[in-house]
């Protein structure tokens, strides 16, 4: 047996130095060792899953939950690739991911040679760092640096190509593990603190608007300070659901599903847009400020893009938490009194739709009585992940979540097949706390292959499927703006066969009263469930009908 220590080896030990339990990915000819020495780890488990894909989603998944890197691996070429949609979702959703592969030897790197691409060169666009390990020397720095930028922020994946000779060399003693730099939280600039309490005190109806980076920053209790101090509205992203929750009279819903929901009437008040969190990829802010109007005050701790719909009058670049607290301090010192903003006829109408749903026992399943059966089934800690397509507007716009992080979205890519193998990472990051991926049929089968992964690694998985035999939302968007549909339809398998097939239990719901005792059995009972539900969609024409029809006075 050789014991020299190979820099395989040594990027274990980085790993282990930098916190991870658990890695995803499949083996290849090219990354054997590094794998090997993962498995002999005792601190690390390695997750054999059954598609790279799935491996990167998993990772995506485990880093939104643990705000610490998930981690992926894969062989070089094909498999490296396979990687590359849930490194770009992880980016784009501003969660971080090391993403590390096997590459050709660079006895052969700089020629035309099999299995060769410059994987460096195409994870560059989808990453905020990527690189390509020549040395043994280079290990420790470059562990440290995939891991410190991707976990600073703003969060994103970090990719690391390891030459399959370079992986066998052997390294040094010397060489070892590095540790992490020391957290650093800036605090506000005290001028644009005034700035913004001089927009606030000049303001007749200003509305908060939440995005992901108040839950990633934890900021969920000081938000809610000011937002009882001023009695502000407020509105969230798809990502930031639940930073306050929606049972708060303060809460409006989402932005972000159609051109005008119901808590746009109150953005076409709103003189002054507080921005906390938000970042452009979240959703256009040509949605809130069609006409460049309203006074935007940015709240987050790095600098946006330029927009031509967000032109920012006042910059607040600093901790989200410690901006927040320091906005409160400032309007009381001020004497800024709370704002007269009518918000129960918003509240009402997302109240009075899902109640509507609540009570309808037709099938196949109105959208929004499978939204509120999801919600009797789940605890307030408990984690829906919600898959792209139909299902994704139904569930964003109805579910009420009460706690950051509890249904999960991808917004920035709106990547579809995230959630099957998301669950995983889920269950694995939050073992503590019950977990349902919620899913379209078209998404199910993209990556279904990950239910013998769950089943294998005893990891829980309870999938629930909307049965509409369709590609469901891009024929309700065929149906709005050509007045037809092509090319959407399909068939699928016998699901609970399927389910069974892979030593997972199936069910068939073939009554509205029975998916919540389905979902909650299956949920309580920790093992790998398939649940199909037919559901009826031509709610989505209606509702978009209803909202086009639609006025609120406030």
């Amino acid at each position: 047996m050789n014991t020299d220590r190979t820099v395989a080896r040594l990027i274990t030990e980085c790993l282990r130095q930098e916190g991870v339990e658990v890695v995803f990915g499949i083996p290849g000819e090219e990354n054997i060792q590094l794998v090997q020495e993962i498995h002999d780890d005792p601190s690390i488990r390695f997750v054999l899953v059954r598609h790279e894909q799935g491996a990167s989603f998993m990772a995506d998944v485990y880093g939104r939950l643990t705000g610490r890197a998930g981690v992926c691996t894969a062989t070089l070429g094909p498999g490296a690739i396979n990687l590359l949609l849930g490194v770009a979702d992880a980016t784009t959703d501003s969660v971080p991911v090391v993403a590390i592969s096997a590459q050709v030897g660079l006895n052969r790197i700089y020629k035309e040679s099999h299995q060769i691409v410059d994987l460096e060169t195409m994870f560059a666009p989808v990453t905020k760092w990527s690189a390509t390990i020549q040395r043994p020397e280079a290990v420790p720095e470059m562990l440290r640096k995939a891991f410190d930028l991707a976990q600073a922020e703003r969060p994103g994946a970090t990719y690391i190509a390891v030459p399959q000779d370079v992986e066998s060399e052997i390294a040094d003693a010397s060489l070892v593990p590095l540790v992490s730099r020391p957290t650093h939280h800036a605090l506000p600039d005290p001028a644009q603190i005034d700035a913004a309490i001089q927009a606030l005190q000049t303001a007749h109806s200003p509305i908060v608007l939440a995005g992901h980076g108040v839950a990633r920053s934890h900021a969920e209790v000081p938000l809610r300070e000011l937002v009882e101090t001023l009695n502000l509205p407020l509105a969230t992203t798809f990502q930031a659901k639940g930073v306050l929750p929606d049972s708060h009279p303060n809460a409006l819903g989402v932005v972000g599903f159609m051109r005008h929901d119901y808590e746009n009437f109150a953005f076409d008040k709103a003189d002054v847009i507080l921005a906390v969190g938000y970042e452009l990829q979240e959703f256009a802010p040509a949605r809130i400020n069609p006409t460049g109007d309203k006074t935007i005050v940015h709240v987050n701790c790095f600098a946006q893009d330029e927009d031509a719909d967000y032109q920012i009058s006042v910059n607040i670049e600093a901790d989200v938490a410690e901006s927040l607290r320091a906005l409160t301090e400032a309007a009381r010192d001020a004497g800024l009194r709370p704002f007269n903003f009518p918000h129960a006829p918003i509240r009402r109408l997302l109240h009075d739709e899902l109640q509507r749903g609540a009570e309808d026992d037709s099938f196949p399943m109105k959208p929004q009585r499978v939204v509120h059966e999801i919600r009797s089934a789940l605890g307030d800690e408990d984690i829906v992940l919600v898959d792209t397509g139909a299902i994704k507007m139904w569930m964003a716009r109805l579910y009420p979540t009460e706690a950051p992080e509890t249904c999960v979205i991808s917004n920035g890519l709106s990547t579809m097949a995230w959630t099957l193998p998301g669950a995983l990472g889920a269950a694995l990051a939050v073992p503590d706390r019950k977990v349902l991926a919620a899913m379209g049929d078209g998404a199910f089968l993209m990556n279904s292959q990950e239910i013998e992964t769950a089943v294998r690694e005893r990891i829980p998985l309870v999938a629930l499927v909307w049965i509409d035999d369709a590609y469901g939302l891009i024929k309700w968007k065929m149906d709005m703006e050509l007045g037809r549909h092509e090319e959407v339809d399909f068939t699928n398998p016998d699901l609970v066969a399927y389910a069974h097939s892979f030593g997972a239990q199936g069910h068939l719901i073939t009554a509205a009263d029975e998916l919540a005792p389905t979902l909650r059995a299956a949920l309580d009972d920790g093992g790998v469930h398939v649940i199909a539900c037919p559901v009826d969609y031509s709610e989505n024409l209606a509702l978009t009908d209803r909202l086009g029809e639609l006025t609120v006075q406030l």
